[in-house]
């Protein structure tokens, strides 16, 4: 018998009540008592937790660790901030019928690259363990391993269509019947082995990314409605999870995707769960459209079960160059994104093609001056692309010039615009910078050019940040306790140097700090039985008998904790490349899975990441 008793902690269950000072005990990976002045045997381990908050462990809802698992499978990033159940399989890509390998195509490769900015030297190397070839055989591999968090899985559509039409076929042509009926039954089998649900993809902006496909976006987003209706289907049949992202640019083929989940219409509610709740800067429609919509759909007259994920703090990314995210959006930036990472020589020559810049040009400028559709639609924040195209929203992170680091590109091109004007007599900040300036047209006629010309210079050696949505924490707050949504949509274990939202769970904590400890008691509910509940796991609460997987926090460092100031690179020596990562020291305290201490005062268990402290989470129930 193994005893460990968190003594005199301010405790949440999970459900959403208020906390209460209390000692909790845990016993053989269990909750054994909840109460003051537990009794406990000699042997027991004590942990005090005076001024500490403890709670369930906290649960992700939307990751990408399908690859980052195979490579550390404790998933440490992970665990230091709290979260001890993940979901993969998102956005409809995955491994779950291994590397998908023939005819020379390599899947997990081409859909993830881009979509998700994880470099193919990282990819290679998943690819090449994952050896197994079906659902039933991934979740035995997944077991296998000494796993440091809780996994769920979901089946992703796309993987799902090359394993029945191949890659090349699944972007190229319709299924045919037969095909149909097989991606029907490989849907059927996995809801039968307990996978959560399935994953698709609509967002217009997700390429595949070897040749010769790469003006090809990733299979799901081949689908017809039937074959969407059809599969959904079977999801619906189990009272699983359909997990989607919305074609944003019709907003009529939206709504009739998003009809599925009505009980009125097709007799059982689908739970839907869909990206993503943003304010984005260029439109301020969007997150109002979201919830309006959410609230039609689980209205009386439609009786859906439909939330939105809503991010927990700005949306900020960082680009290499014209590298980032989101540059497949505009077809200007994905002919530079189109092409491999070093492949310097070919974005010089497309950034040099007049054609090219003439295009760049109008793109960038678009709605800037006079009078138009476009000016108009600027001024009232409803533009129908999320990139800002302000120089004043991108800060430079690093630069071949020192001086920049910290300005926002609006700075030096003012200052070049002076030294222009001058003759090159005033302007420049040194001497460095001001033989740059010569290198420029004169004069830059605007700041396309401007823009230009540094991508021609210095190409991925610029490294810059902007911030494209929830730039307003009155809106976040509003977002990330609307009764329509849930926290989530952190993106963990993807876009490795452009994102990083590991942090996600803990800044939700830190904005229901700052309004009470109900409002705490609140936000811990949605991060853990709430999410639990919709996805059929049995995680999230802390009550007797329940799986003793919890994190204790310590609200003091929490209250100090500025997470818009602890973002930083380093080498992840696990995954082999650079990871932008954001760890806020001292806040989470201790993380225990089934009974065993994985992380203490800043340190990992000695055993973490050799033997198993999470689990692989299969949904249970029968078809109806």
């Amino acid at each position: 018998m193994t005893e460990t008793v968190y003594r005199n902690a301010l405790f949440f269950d999970g459900l959403g009540t208020a906390p209460i000072e209390a000692d909790v005990l845990i016993r053989d990976g269990v909750v054994a008592g909840i109460g003051r002045n537990l009794r406990v045997s000699d042997d027991a381990a004590e942990v005090p937790c005076d001024g500490l908050w403890l709670m369930p462990g906290l649960l992700d809802l939307h990751t990408h660790l399908d690859l980052e698992v195979e490579l550390t499978p404790g998933l440490p990033e992970v665990v230091r901030h709290g979260t001890t159940t993940v979901l993969i399989g998102n956005c409809s890509i995955g491994i779950t019928y291994g590397n998908q390998r023939r005819e020379g195509e390599d899947p997990i490769v081409d859909c993830f690259a881009r979509v998700e900015n994880i470099p193919k030297t990282v990819l290679e190397k998943v690819a090449s363990r994952c050896d197994w070839s079906s659902s039933k055989d991934y979740l035995s591999h997944l077991e296998a391993q000494p796993l440091g968090v809780n996994i769920a899985p979901l089946l992703p559509h796309s993987m799902v269509r090359i394993q029945v039409m191949g890659l090349h076929e699944s972007v190229s042509r319709k299924p045919e019947k037969h095909e149909l009926r097989q991606m029907n039954d490989l849907v059927e089998m996995a809801m039968s082995e307990g996978y959560i649900g399935l994953s698709t993809d609509a967002l217009p902006f997700h390429f595949l990314a070897n040749a010769p496909h790469k003006k090809n976006k990733i299979p799901t987003q081949y689908t017809e409605f039937s074959e969407l209706k059809r599969l959904l289907s079977v999801v619906r049949k189990y009272g699983r999870v359909w997990q989607a992202t919305p074609p944003k640019d019709d907003i009529v083929a939206a709504i009739r995707c998003f009809l599925l989940t009505s009980a009125r219409l097709y007799g059982r509610a689908l739970k839907t769960t869909v990206l993503a709740a943003l304010d984005l800067r260029t439109n301020q429609s969007a997150y109002r459209l979201c919830l309006l919509l959410a609230t039609i759909l689980n209205g009386r007259l439609l009786k859906g079960a439909f939330n939105f994920q809503a991010l927990s703090g700005s949306f900020r990314i960082w680009s290499d160059g014209a590298i980032n995210p989101i540059a497949d959006e505009i077809p200007e930036l994905r002919a530079l994104n189109e092409l491999e990472l070093d492949d310097r020589e070919g974005r010089l020559r497309i950034l040099k093609n007049p054609i090219w810049q003439k295009s760049f040009r109008r793109m960038w400028m678009a709605g800037k001056k006079g009078f138009s559709r476009a000016r108009i639609m600027r001024l009232l924040r409803l533009e129908d692309i999320v990139v800002t195209r302000r120089l004043t929203d991108m800060r430079v992170v690093t630069s071949p010039l020192q001086s920049w680091v910290g300005e926002t590109l609006e700075e030096p091109y003012q200052r070049l615009r002076r030294w222009q004007a001058s003759g090159g007599k005033t302007g420049a900040l040194n001497r460095e910078e001001d033989e740059f300036f010569r290198t420029f047209p004169d004069p830059v006629e605007d700041d396309a050019l401007f823009l230009i010309h540094l991508l021609c210079e210095w190409d991925t050696d610029l490294r810059w940040e902007t911030v494209v949505a929830n730039n307003d924490p009155d809106v976040v707050r509003k977002l990330l306790f609307h009764r329509y949504t849930l926290p989530g949509f952190n993106d963990s274990g993807a876009h490795l140097a452009n994102i990083a939202f590991y942090d996600g769970n803990l800044r939700t904590l830190k904005i229901a700090q700052k309004e009470g400890l109900l409002r705490v008691a609140e936000a811990v509910r949605r991060m853990t039985s709430l999410p639990a509940r919709f996805l059929g796991l049995d995680v999230g609460t802390l009550r007797l008998g329940a799986r003793a997987d919890l994190c204790v926090v310590d609200p003091a460092a929490l209250a100090r904790w500025n997470p818009e100031q602890t973002y930083h690179t380093m080498r992840r020596k696990e995954l082999g490349c650079l990871e932008m990562i954001n760890r806020p020291e001292g806040v989470v305290r201790e993380v225990m899975l089934g009974g065993k201490c994985a992380w203490r005062d800043g340190a990992f268990s000695d055993d973490f990441g050799t033997v198993p402290y999470g689990r692989v989470l299969r949904a249970t129930g029968r078809p109806a």
